[in-house]
């Protein structure tokens, strides 16, 4: 075992054990307020070093958004909330505090499609009236589109220095997003013309280049949802691929960039980062008596952070109740007033009184070191200042640095199955969260296993939701995560029906 898995068995990873709380899933939904408000609802973030062949030294990184989306979900499917500030913060320091942030405001038109009916243009109800793509300008059918632009924001959030980001083909800041996989006559290749929709950008301040993605894919993550929150009914001890993944027919919407690492870093030469995403909403909303497509409330004020995701599972699983909404604005500099969730979480009781297995001895003073500032030799930054993130060694160099695996090589269990490369050194998408955290709020890598008197840690059993994710669910190229979910898979059958359209878009029936 190399010295590296030995300080992070040694230390026990509260980076992971805070993740994991009374049962666990992806964050769809994990608060009250943001609840009501799904399009600003952040349900995963992904940081890791690209391992698609040639782009060596560069970070991808995807935030979802939006959780639980059925393929068939028209009319209108899940455009993003124009009125929103979707934000993905990156500190290269260690103090806690955003250094760069990729920066995203959408916008969303209605080009009010109209029929002649009878001889009167009346609006069409639906988001398209004819197929769509594979071009990325191949739109003319789309009723509603929507576009993006990217700013890099130095310094604070809101009020540092903002510049645009540009497309490197013709310089523009707008970005078109695709429109969402509504089925298969409607966009009959539907990858083909999402993957038309990936930019290559122009960097602010900058002569290196990036890649960014904005539009829906299949939903990454994987879980025995259904059973996990009805008290953990499931066999915590396997088999590991006996559940159900219960997000396996969802879809999300991503935004995913890949940045060369140099540009993530600072001057010092640290190569640690630490990152995570936030949606925001304007502090006054006020309700239209007549609303609009373009214009359903007014909005004014500063904008208030709504939505905060960096580890995943902490809000969902690990943050009490009355405590999630306070979580989700809340900045990594002030985590320290949730820190009775990670000393005493919750987790191990719930799966003592349920199975009688042994939870580890209180409070957990070992989880909270790599919890607040990352693993020493692996991913905490020299000076750290305690705070929740996802943190990442952007050194890839062959000797003496962490260079990534490439696809088919990953090891979904991450660090804990000697993957220096995976999990919490970053996430990759094909890093099993669920069953590394129940492994390690157990014991896993608790110090003198075995040796704690009464409450001797298990963490060495095989905890698992039964639900199974690795490499071989994503793509090796640039955005990773894999298509999203058709409302229609592929064209219905044309005979053998009773409906028969003919001219002017009627339908009669057979006789």
């Amino acid at each position: 075992m190399s010295l590296v898995i030995s300080a992070f068995r040694s230390t026990l990873v509260l980076s992971v054990a805070l993740m994991a709380g009374q049962a666990l899933a992806s964050s769809h939904g994990e608060a009250p307020f943001v609840k009501g408000m799904p399009r600003v609802d952040a349900t995963d973030f992904y940081m890791f070093n690209s391992y698609e062949a040639g782009r060596e030294g560069y970070v991808t990184i995807v935030a979802n958004y939006y959780p639980l989306q059925d393929a068939y979900g028209g009319p209108n499917f899940f455009t993003l909330d124009p009125s929103a500030l979707y934000q993905i913060h990156i500190d290269n320091n260690g103090d806690g505090r955003e250094d760069i942030t990729f920066s995203f405001g959408v916008a969303s038109v209605n080009k009010d499609i109209m029929l002649n009916i009878g001889g009167i243009p009346v609006a069409i109800p639906l988001v398209n009236a004819a197929p769509i793509g594979p071009g990325a300008n191949d739109n003319a059918g789309l009723n509603v589109t929507e576009s993006y632009g990217m700013y890099v924001i130095r310094g604070d959030k809101y009020a540092g220095t903002a510049t645009a980001a540009t497309n490197t083909v013709g310089g523009s800041a707008t970005f078109m997003k695709p429109a969402d996989n509504i089925g298969s006559k409607s966009i009959p290749n539907y990858e083909t013309y999402a993957r038309n929709h990936i930019y290559t950008v122009n960097l602010p301040g900058s002569a290196l280049k990036g890649r960014v993605f904005v539009g829906q894919r299949k939903d990454p993550f994987v879980v025995n949802l259904g059973p996990t929150f009805d008290l953990v009914n499931l066999n915590p001890l396997g088999p590991e691929n006996g559940g159900k993944d219960d997000l396996a027919d969802k879809n999300v919407t991503s935004f995913v960039i890949e940045v060369p690492a140099a540009y993530l870093r600072n001057a010092s030469g640290e190569t640690v980062i630490g990152g995570w995403t936030t949606a925001s909403l304007q502090r006054a909303r006020v309700l239209t008596a007549t609303p609009t497509f373009g214009k359903p409330a007014s909005y004014s004020g500063g904008w208030i952070q709504v939505s905060r995701l960096g580890m995943p599972l902490v809000n969902e699983v690990v943050i009490g109740l009355r405590d999630k909404d306070k979580f989700n604005g809340a900045v990594p500099t002030g985590d320290g007033q949730f820190i009775n969730y990670v000393t005493n979480p919750t987790l191990p009781a719930l799966l003592s009184s349920l199975f009688g297995v042994t939870a580890p001895c209180l409070p957990r003073n070992d989880l909270v070191s790599v919890f607040l500032t990352g693993v020493p030799g692996l991913n905490q930054p020299a000076g750290v200042v305690g705070s929740e993130m996802t943190r990442l060694n952007t050194n890839v160099n062959p000797v003496g640095g962490i260079p990534a695996k490439p696809k088919g090589m990953q090891n979904r269990m991450g660090v804990l199955g000697s993957d220096l490369a995976g999990f919490p050194n970053g996430r990759r998408p094909g890093d099993d969260v669920v069953d590394i955290e129940l492994r390690v709020v157990m014991g896993a890598l608790y110090p003198d296993a075995g040796q704690s008197g009464g409450c001797a840690p298990q963490g060495n059993l095989p905890f698992t939701d039964g639900a199974i994710v690795d490499d071989s669910f994503f793509d090796n190229v640039f955005p990773y995560l894999r298509a999203p979910i058709g409302g229609v898979q592929s064209a219905p059958a044309t005979t053998g029906g009773d409906d028969v359209p003919v001219k002017g878009g009627k339908v009669l029936k057979k006789r």
